[in-house]
This record gives structure tokens, C-alpha cells and sequence, in this order.
């Protein structure tokens, strides 16, 4: 029964007690490879030293979640901040449960999906894994809610903040800028050089969410009424603002959308996945 104990929530989504039970064990940490569909892409060496020092203390009390390889090691699928940590304090095995998988498809949908439900992913991870969970899965925001858990305007508040040019999400993913602040500058999407400004005021100022959210407004208001925008150059829409319109339309319609473009023209193409689902669609651009 001491398999049971300490499993956590992510584990119990996963399996069921009975599989969890029969298929726990300690595994050598060296037979144990890192999984190539981690979402997290930054690991705070400060937060994986604070680890470290309470696994030391009390142990693993959730065990890393793996499959079998064929060549006799075991792919992870989550626990790399324990695995990592564990190495730090020169940990020999693991706890870890074995989970049986059919394809590579399923080992990157059970990826995102336990990761996306622990509280300590960066919000930039998460809405990253969101979209891969959308695009390859073919999923509506809806169904990708459901698998992990969370409410559809979660997810749709995650994705808006793909919408952001690189520098502000490497503030993000650096804890630089909280959520709050990144949502606040989203008010500024259509013109870099005015959200660069009023993310250097942020940190220099270190504005707090509030006053991140009256100075954007403040900017946004003088942008709209003091002048129009320059002419474009050429007909052709740049990738970032492509990328805010195939958003939006993906975030109002719930579905996939592609904008391609030869020239000045173009066609917007929406996937359905059903006939109710395609009378779905019809109804929502029609405002019905």
C-alpha cells in the first residue's frame, strides 16, 4: 500500500489506483531519459535548488511518471524538475510509476497535459503547450480546456499571450514581468516600439499591474487620437499581425484557422469538425 501513498493529483488523472499500485517501483536515475516533449523550456536554478534541499529533507513524495523504451531505459514523461534536483543531490534511484503508450502522439498529449496542470509552469510554457495541444490534436480551445482541466477562458487568456513579441515573452519566461503586466501590454499588440516603451517604464518604475494597466490605457488613448498609422510599404500582412489575426479568429470561433495570403488577396480558411459544428460557425460569424 505504500505505493499509494503521496501519488498527487497529476498522477491520479493519469492512472487508475489499481495500475498505479502494480506498476511503482525505484529506477536507477541513469536509466532514466529526459522527455523530448518537455513544454518547460527555463528551469530557476534558485527554485530547483529549494528542491533539492527538500527532497533531501523528505524525500520524493510524488513519483516521476515514465515509459518503457525499448532499448531498456525509460523516457520520462513528467518529473524532470525532480529528476534534475535529484542529480543535484547525487540521488541514485527514483520513484517512479510505469505508464503503457501506443505512439508518439499520445507520449506528447500526456506531456502537456501533466505538465499544463502543475501550478509551477510559466504561464508562456503553458500557453505554448496549449497551442501545440490545439494544433497537432487538431482540438478546439474547448476540448484542450477539458483534457487539462481548466476553464476555456483560461486557455484563451494563455494564448492571447503568444500574441507578444519575443522580448516581452522572455520577460515572462524570466519572471521579469508577471502575466498581469504581459496582458496589460497586449493593450499596446499593434505597435512594438509603444509596448517596448511601456515595458522599459515597468521595470525601471516597477510598476505594479495596476498602474501597468493605466499607463498602456494612457498610451493606447494618445496613440488613437493624436495619429494615423504610416502607409504600408507593401500589400503583404507581417507574420506578427498575421499571427494576432489567426488568433483572434481562432479564440472567437473555437476552431482552426489559416490565413493565406498571395498578394494583396487572400482566402481565410476555417476547419470544422462536424455538421453541427460547421452550423456552429455559420451561426457565430453570422451574430446569430
Amino acid at each position: 500500500m505504500a505505493a499509494k501513498k503521496g501519488l498527487g493529483r497529476g498522477v491520479d488523472l493519469l492512472f487508475n489506483q489499481e495500475q498505479v499500485e502494480e506498476k511503482y517501483f525505484e529506477c536507477e536515475i541513469g536509466n532514466i531519459v529526459p522527455n523530448q516533449y518537455q513544454p518547460r523550456s527555463h528551469f530557476d536554478e534558485a527554485s530547483l535548488a529549494e528542491l533539492a534541499d527538500s527532497i533531501a529533507v523528505n524525500g520524493i513524495i510524488q513519483p516521476l511518471v515514465v515509459v518503457a523504451n525499448s532499448d531498456g531505459t525509460y523516457g520520462l514523461i513528467a518529473g524532470e524538475r525532480r529528476l534534475r534536483a535529484s542529480k543535484q543531490i547525487g540521488l541514485q534511484t527514483v520513484p517512479v510509476v510505469l505508464r503503457e503508450i501506443k505512439s508518439d502522439d499520445e507520449l506528447l498529449e500526456l506531456a502537456l497535459i501533466e505538465n499544463v496542470q502543475r501550478k509551477d509552469l510559466n504561464p508562456i510554457e503553458e500557453a505554448e503547450a496549449y497551442e501545440k495541444l490545439i494544433e497537432v490534436f487538431s482540438y478546439t480551445q474547448e476540448q484542450a480546456a477539458q483534457k487539462v482541466g481548466k476553464k476555456r477562458s483560461t486557455v484563451t487568456n494563455r494564448l492571447r499571450l503568444l500574441q507578444l513579441p519575443d522580448f516581452i515573452k522572455n520577460d515572462v519566461l524570466q519572471s521579469q514581468l508577471s502575466e498581469g503586466h504581459a496582458r496589460a501590454l497586449l493593450r499596446l499588440s499593434e505597435d512594438n516600439a509603444a509596448m517596448k516603451e511601456a515595458r522599459d517604464q515597468i521595470v525601471s518604475k516597477g510598476l505594479s499591474v495596476r498602474q501597468a494597466e493605466k499607463l498602456t490605457s494612457r498610451m493606447r488613448q494618445t496613440r488613437r487620437s493624436g495619429r494615423t498609422p504610416p502607409p504600408r510599404e507593401n500589400n503583404t500582412i507581417p507574420a506578427s499581425f498575421s499571427h494576432a489575426l489567426i488568433t483572434r479568429m481562432t479564440n472567437k470561433l473555437n476552431s482552426k484557422v489559416q490565413l493565406i495570403q498571395n498578394g494583396n488577396r487572400g482566402k481565410l480558411e476555417i476547419e470544422y469538425y462536424s455538421l453541427d459544428d460547421l452550423e456552429r460557425v455559420i451561426d457565430l460569424i453570422a451574430g446569430e
